[in-house]
């Protein structure tokens, strides 16, 4: 059944934790096929899981060697299937250089996975 906690699960334990761990194939797995990842303030969309949320992660996870998410605030809609969080983000790369970001993500489900995702930065687009 698809209720808040299973959203709050799938966006912080499923899909962020496996993020700043680069775990590739679990963050993929959050995803429908057809999905999509746009960045709002750029504006850049990547278009289907295996072709370009895939590249965008590939991209990022080879870019930062360290990359924490946290201090989540979420709103859920769980009828819907939808979920927008609030959280802050640092990324550190091999030269030392830090990241810090404020952002939130709106999350469109469709059978219990992301359909379309829209993330909103605070500063530099780290998801090209």
């Amino acid at each position: 059944m698809i209720d808040r906690d299973y959203l709050i699960d799938l966006a912080v334990n499923r899909y962020f934790a496996n993020v700043d761990k680069k775990n590739l194939e679990p963050v993929l797995d959050c995803f429908n096929e057809d999905a999509f990842v746009c960045v709002q303030t750029q504006p850049i969309v990547h278009e289907g899981r295996d072709q370009g949320v895939k590249a965008m992660f590939e991209t990022l996870f080879s870019s930062y060697t360290k990359i924490w998410h946290g201090n989540f605030e979420h709103t859920v809609d769980p009828e819907n299937e939808r979920i927008s969080s609030r959280f802050d983000v640092v990324l550190e790369d091999e030269k030392g250089g830090k990241v810090e970001l404020h952002n939130c993500n709106h999350w469109y489900c469709k059978d219990g996975r992301f359909q379309r995702v829209y993330v909103f930065m605070s500063g530099e687009n780290v998801l090209r």
